[in-house]
């Protein structure tokens, strides 16, 4: 979607943005910015553990029986039943989710690349939501609320709050600002 950089305003706290013809537009609280530094925290603190517990733990992490038990009601019981059949992929979810998962968490505690770890995290938790479901209280449930929590951080540009990313965007790439340099890298970092 092609964005006319004439629409964007100048007034401080207000967030707006037109999507199939519908415009929303809002105004944040002054408060607004300490939560989302609190959400970036939570979820980079919440990650590193689950990431380092598993690193660190006595016994290496093994998703076989994730995998394998997942319930037949998941509309992805069939794939995950695969995965947790195929050695290779058994490998390298043992090698991702715990890296995965300590990674995210310290690039959003750093507030570096924050964008990308927030996607990956949300990905995770898409894949968590699928793999323990269970629908008896309605669709939406602890995963379900982390993996927004995920996209919220990256779409609020929470790295630019006492984040690494603020700094990042504005290094000097060669007389101009990284990011003015290199635009796409705003996808990443933010």
């Amino acid at each position: 979607m092609a964005t006319d950089s004439s629409k964007f305003r100048t007034e401080a706290n207000v967030f707006e943005t037109d999507f199939a013809g519908i415009t929303v537009r809002g105004k944040a609280h002054s408060l607004s910015a300490w939560f989302v530094v609190a959400l970036r925290l939570m979820m980079g603190y919440a990650f590193l553990h689950a990431g380092w517990t598993k690193i660190a733990a006595a016994e290496p992490f093994d998703a076989t029986g994730y995998l394998t038990h997942v319930t037949a009601a998941s509309p992805l019981s069939d794939l995950f039943h695969a995965m947790g059949q195929t050695g290779w992929f058994v490998e390298f979810v043992n090698l991702a989710v715990p890296w995965g998962e300590f990674l995210v968490g310290m690039a959003l505690l750093v507030g570096a690349a924050t964008r990308l770890a927030a996607f990956f995290g949300a990905f995770m938790m898409l894949l968590f939501y699928f793999g323990n479901w269970e629908v008896q209280h309605g669709l939406v449930n602890g995963d379900f609320a982390y993996m927004l929590v995920f996209l919220a951080v990256a779409a609020l540009g929470a790295g630019r709050l006492l984040g690494l990313d603020a700094l990042i965007e504005k290094y000097d790439a060669g007389g101009e600002a990284l990011v003015e340099r290199y635009p796409r890298l705003r996808y990443v970092l933010g």
